[in-house]
């Protein structure tokens, strides 16, 4: 059954890697279960936001987009946080997911953006990505900082398009490396999801191109409209 979800994309993986996952399999690797089949949300209130910044590395920081997270439910039982940005509610395909949503958006985010710049195949991406996670790369831990605070992390790296038979069809991409930071004391457990292109050479030090999503605050308590009724998960939000 693994083998056929390999050749699913990435954000509707996790779901079949649930089923997949049952007591005495071990199909599924560390790095997927810490960032798909984790639940993120547990311990975080009802009504209650998560705010993430997204910067791109030729945007000025005061452009960057807010992500915002709102957890409806508490730890998210149901499965009802929704996920907005500057162009209201965004629809992702969680499929009963209990990760950070925030980790959905961003992989497709990026992924809308390699079939953009290279013309290819979004299943493509997907599944380059998937594979990658799926072939167990290391969790390390290390320190981080959120708010002046430090936090022990933990951190995978991936590089999905290294030896990748098609690799000459986006050579500027070949190198690209996914960098996710997770942290226990974090509100939502994402610290940060980051992207590399590197300069020539497989300059690290001096990236074409870098992409983030960093977490940045949370807001307790938000209160629900008073005697509202409970507006489906596709409604736009109120502006605060």
């Amino acid at each position: 059954m693994w083998l056929t979800c390999a050749l699913c994309a990435v954000c509707v993986m996790p779901a079949a890697a649930r089923a997949a996952g049952a007591p005495g399999s071990d199909d599924i690797t560390p790095a997927e279960r810490l960032i798909f089949l984790t639940d993120h949300l547990h311990g975080v209130a009802a009504q209650t936001e998560l705010d993430y910044a997204l910067i791109e590395s030729e945007q000025p920081s005061h452009s960057a987009d807010t992500v915002k997270v709102l957890v409806v439910s508490a730890d998210n039982a149901k499965g009802d946080a929704q996920v907005s940005d500057h162009s209201g509610n965004v629809a992702l395909p969680i499929g009963g997911l209990q990760c950070n949503p925030a980790i959905i958006y961003f992989l497709e985010h990026d992924i809308a953006q390699m079939q953009g710049l290279t013309g290819g195949q979004r299943r493509y991406f997907q599944q380059r990505l998937r594979l990658a996670l799926a072939a167990g790369p290391r969790i390390e831990t290390v320190p981080s900082e959120i708010g002046g605070k430090s936090v022990s992390a933990r951190r995978i790296v991936v590089q999905p398009y290294l030896n990748d038979p098609n690799a000459e069809r986006f050579a500027q991409y070949t190198g690209k490396r996914y960098t996710f930071l997770l942290a226990d004391d974090v509100p939502g457990q994402l610290v940060q999801i980051r992207t590399d292109v590197p300069g020539p050479n497989n300059d690290f030090a001096h990236p074409v191109h870098t992409e983030t999503l960093s977490f940045q605050s949370v807001l307790h308590k938000l209160p629900p409209p008073a005697n509202a009724p409970a507006k489906p998960s596709n409604a736009p939000r109120a502006s605060r």
